[in-house]
C-alpha cells in the first residue's frame, strides 16, 4: 500500500518531535557540564556564556570518582561474566533435556521477575550478616557482596531469555554433531554457541546495563571503599552546595563505556531479541 503525502508528513513530525524529546535533555546536561557552577545556579540558559572544561577536571578530585568508575566496572563485569557462564550451563539444559522438576524450575526462574527488587533488599542484607556472624565472610560493604546480589537480578532472565533462544536453534545440529562423534559439551562450544552467539550477546548486555545503573541495593551494600558510581555520582550534593556541573559532567563520563558498547553490540543485540537462529 502506497504511503500518502499526510501520512509522511505525520511521521516525519511525530519523530521530529520524539527527537527533541529525547535530544532536549542530552543538550541540556553537554552544555551545563561547560558552564562554571555560577551559571548553571543562576538563570537557565540555552548557551554557556562562558565554556570552561574545568568541571571536567574537578569531577575526579572532589570525589573519589577513579575508585568508584573502577569498583562499578569490577562489579558489573564480575556479575555479567557469572551471569552468563551460569546461564549458558542452565538454559542448555533447560532447552535440550527433559528431566524431574524442568518445569518447575523454568516456572521458578520466570516468577522471580514479578517481584520487586526491594522486596529482597532486607533478606539479602540479613542473609549476609548472618553468614558474616557464622562463617566470619564478610559480605555487606564489599564487592563480593554486590556481585553476589545482581546475580540474583541477572542469572534469572538470562537463564530465561537463553533458554528461549537456544529452543530456536535446530536440534538436527546436535544431532549431527553426535554422529561425528562429539560429547554434549562438544555440542554445546562447538556447535551451539556460535550459533547463538546473538543471544549471548544480548544477556550479556542485559546483565551488565543492570549491574551498572542500580541504586537502591549498592546504596545500602557499599562501603566508601566498595561504593559505585551509581551511589558515588550523589556525594556532588553536599551540606553546603550542590555541584550540578560536576554532576552533568561526571554523569557524561560515566556513560561513555556503556553507550560505546552498546553501539558496538547493538546489531548483535537487537537480533538476539527478536530473531533466534534461523540457519
Amino acid at each position: 500500500m502506497r504511503e500518502t503525502t499526510g501520512s509522511k508528513a505525520f511521521r516525519v513530525v511525530v519523530l521530529v518531535i520524539l527527537s527533541l524529546f529525547t535530544a532536549t535533555p542530552l543538550y541540556v546536561m553537554v552544555t551545563s557540564a561547560l558552564k562554571p557552577l555560577g551559571d548553571v545556579q543562576g538563570d537557565f540558559t540555552w548557551w554557556p556564556s562562558n565554556l570552561t572544561i574545568q568541571p571536567f577536571i574537578d569531577i575526579w578530585t572532589t570525589v573519589p570518582l577513579g575508585q568508584y568508575f573502577m569498583n562499578s566496572v569490577i562489579v558489573a563485569s564480575s556479575a555479567t561474566l557469572f551471569s552468563v557462564v551460569i546461564a549458558i550451563f542452565a538454559s542448555f539444559a533447560v532447552s535440550r533435556y527433559r528431566f524431574r522438576g524442568r518445569s518447575t524450575f523454568t516456572t521458578t526462574v520466570l516468577a522471580t521477575q514479578m517481584f520487586p527488587g526491594v522486596l529482597f533488599l532486607l533478606p539479602l542484607y540479613l542473609i549476609f550478616i548472618n553468614i558474616n556472624q557464622t562463617f566470619g565472610i564478610q559480605l555487606v560493604g564489599t564487592r563480593t557482596g554486590l556481585i553476589i546480589t545482581y546475580l540474583t537480578f541477572s542469572l534469572p532472565f538470562a537463564i530465561w531469555m537463553l533458554a528461549g533462544y537456544l529452543d530456536n536453534i535446530p536440534k538436527e545440529l546436535d544431532e549431527a554433531a553426535r554422529v561425528d562423534g562429539s560429547s554434549a559439551m562438544g555440542v554445546l562450544f562447538r556447535v551451539i554457541l556460535p550459533v547463538a552467539r546473538p543471544g549471548l550477546v544480548a544477556v550479556a548486555i542485559y546483565c551488565f546495563m543492570t549491574s551498572w545503573g542500580e541504586v537502591l541495593f549498592a546504596s545500602v551494600l557499599t562501603t566508601q571503599d566498595s561504593r559505585t558510581l551509581a551511589v558515588g555520582l550523589g556525594e556532588y550534593s553536599t551540606q553546603v552546595n550542590v555541584y550540578w556541573n560536576q554532576i552533568m559532567a561526571a554523569s557524561l563520563v560515566v556513560s561513555v563505556p556503556v553507550v560505546i558498547g552498546f553501539l558496538l553490540l547493538q546489531k548483535n543485540f537487537v537480533a538476539g531479541l527478536t530473531a533466534g537462529s534461523v540457519k
